[in-house]
């Protein structure tokens, strides 16, 4: 209902995890695989926040804690990239971060008053707008070969897995596939 879509994007800050259940939903996957699955795709933000709080030496603990909660896939690319330079600043965090929620809600809660009205949004290219986000985030930290062997990896599983596995297990194995590989390349590098 547009209600419940409204209380989710309010609630759940996690376009992720909100693409992923609604069409987990919609199959009627089980409860618990359902809470696995969200579970292992929200998963990446402690990784982001380990990664990102490395640079915030200038903010107070209790402070970035709170600044983490609103830490997105975006953010954490634009932070990363600003951490190259220079330390992330409250202000910077802040300037980056913040406005990212009120634009997601906003755009939900539209969305959950037009979207029937719109039809088939395939037509206008929108059912790939988010793949094509996670696209835009991945190649900018492109390393050459270690990225493609791990984008390879998990795209193959992911792949094979949709084809073959039943249910939604094709997330949770093309993303452990693609974990594996990573941590296959960096030991090898480390060695």
């Amino acid at each position: 209902s547009p209600f419940q879509a409204w209380a989710m994007s309010f609630f759940v800050y996690s376009g992720a995890a909100q693409f992923v259940s609604i069409d987990l939903l919609k199959d009627g996957t089980p409860l618990v695989l359902l809470v696995v699955t969200i579970l292992t795709v929200s998963m990446r933000h402690v990784l982001m926040s380990a990664s990102v709080s490395r640079h915030m030496s200038a903010i107070s603990k209790p402070k970035s804690s709170l600044f983490l909660f609103w830490l997105t896939d975006e953010a954490w690319a634009l932070l990363e990239r600003r951490a190259l330079t220079r330390p992330i600043t409250a202000s910077y965090f802040v300037g980056v971060a913040l406005p990212l929620w009120p634009t997601w809600f906003g755009f939900c809660t539209l969305g959950t008053f037009l979207g029937n009205s719109m039809g088939d949004t395939a037509r206008f290219g929108l059912d790939f707008a988010f793949a094509a986000m996670f696209i835009a985030v991945l190649a900018g930290f492109w390393k050459g070969t270690s990225t493609a062997l791990v984008l390879v990896a998990s795209a193959t599983v992911a792949v094979l897995a949709k084809l073959y596995v039943p249910g939604a297990w094709y997330i949770i194995l093309g993303g452990l596939a693609g974990m594996l590989v990573a941590v296959a390349g960096y030991r090898a590098d480390g060695e």
